[in-house]
């Protein structure tokens, strides 16, 4: 009708009056005198400083505009797939199946370099944060509310570990020093030195007495809480350690390192039990099985330790390799390979209820894995740059996922954000 005709009739003036803009501001003259005679344009000063740029502005609109689309396909595509898997999350479904999912509940800026390491307080509602600018930050993830920052390192800090009481927090760093902090008043009430290197891992015993730590020195040393002092020393890697783990008893300990190994230690004796050798380059991340996914893998695997009587124990590595490996350790095999990630794998562990595996990687991706079925059930693109770390909330006293959360660290030049994601 003549209404839409007079609109169209407007709009092609707008679109003529803009693309001559365009050719004038850039210097085709001889383009702009041709289409301004083609399109009868007028000479309008006033005209022409409205729509100054406009080209450019509906270029930039139609951009975003193409993204912002792009990202609805995608959430609508996992919509669909949940709906295949069995519907969205509702109130009847177990806590225990939950899983991360967009869009992140908090965005944290604070640090002025790369996150290193994300982890929950085991009792309180507050998450702590390591990174390269020497610092280390408490949050409120309830609240998203930044609270403190620990201050005592001369160079960046590459891992944190609570003990089970969250009483005591201790940090590791690539000034060569383990510290122990009070938790509760926020000192430092302990720095240990031995390491001859960077100290890239650190974690405290299950029994809280003890701290172990792995460096580039190519050790890893036990150090007594009250002293102290350095009571063990674990050798055998030939390169870089990256990550040491205790098991849940602390009766083993788990690390990686530069040389393409995992190696399982027994504490007591200092004797190395496995050394699991299939990455073909470095292991970067590590994480023990919790008993809660023994059933899950049995199934999955039909592992041989299933005919042995006690199940286990298993253990996570993730590699630069891209993979994702699961270890039986009592026999020393590998059980499965995952693969999917585009990028180096820099954190790994199991979802609290053991069905599931959630890793990160320097591919900008958090990544949860049906390892039953060996596949990839979601992807959430998590950040702008590498994702360095994952944490999860531990199960409350009561065994109930009251709230479960999973922390993703990154590293970018400018802004260095930790993201928190709801499990549901």
């Amino acid at each position: 009708n003549a209404a839409i005709q007079r609109r169209r009739s407007r709009l092609l003036k707008l679109l003529n009056r803009a693309i001559a803009d365009y050719l004038r501001s850039n210097g085709y003259e001889e383009a702009y005198s041709t289409f301004k005679k083609e399109a009868e344009l007028d000479n309008n000063e006033e005209l022409d400083k409205k729509y100054a740029g406009l080209l450019e502005k509906k270029w930039t609109s139609v951009i975003r505009l193409q993204k912002k689309v792009m990202e609805l396909e995608s959430k609508l595509n996992e919509a669909k797939e949940e709906i295949t898997l069995g519907g969205p999350v509702s109130q009847k479904r177990d806590p225990k199946e939950w899983i991360p999912r967009p869009p992140e509940r908090y965005a944290l800026s604070g640090h002025r370099s790369p996150v290193t390491r994300v982890i929950f307080h085991p009792v309180f509602s507050v998450m702590v944060s390591a990174s390269e600018d020497a610092t280390i930050k408490v949050w409120d993830y309830e609240t998203g509310d930044f609270e403190r920052t620990l201050k005592g390192h001369t160079d960046s800090v590459q891992d944190i570990s609570f003990d089970q009481t969250g009483k005591l927090l201790a940090s590791c760093s690539a000034d060569m020093t383990i510290k122990l902090w009070d938790f509760q008043g926020f000192e430092c009430i302990r720095t240990m030195h031995g390491h001859d290197h960077n100290v890239s891992s650190v974690a405290i015993m299950p029994n809280g007495d003890h701290i172990v730590s792995a460096s580039r020195d190519k050790t890893i040393k036990m150090w007594e809480v009250a002293t102290g002092y350095c009571v063990k020393t674990f050798t055998g890697h030939r390169e870089w350690v990256r990550m040491v783990r205790p098991n849940q008893d602390g009766t083993l300990i788990a690390s990686c390192s530069n040389d393409q190994t995992v190696r399982v230690w027994v504490v007591a004796s200092k004797e190395c039990k496995a050394e699991l050798r299939e990455h073909e380059h470095v292991v970067e991340c590590i994480s023990w099985a919790p008993e809660s996914a023994y059933p899950t893998i049995l199934e999955a695997t039909g592992s041989e330790s299933k005919k042995s009587g006690k199940p286990g124990p298993f253990l996570l590595s993730g590699s630069r390799d891209k993979t994702i490996k699961m270890w039986d350790v009592s026999i020393g095999m590998c059980l499965m390979t995952l693969v999917g990630h585009d990028n180096w794998v820099r954190g790994i562990l199991f979802h609290p209820g053991g069905k599931f595996i959630v890793t990160c990687a320097d591919d900008k991706t958090l990544r949860i894995w049906d390892y039953k079925n060996k596949r990839c059930m979601k992807t959430l693109c998590a950040h702008e740059h590498f994702v360095t770390s994952l944490g999860k909330q531990p199960l409350s006293r009561d065994k109930e996922l009251s709230l479960c959360c999973c922390l993703t660290g990154w590293s970018f030049e400018v802004l260095q954000e930790a993201f928190l994601f709801s499990l549901t």
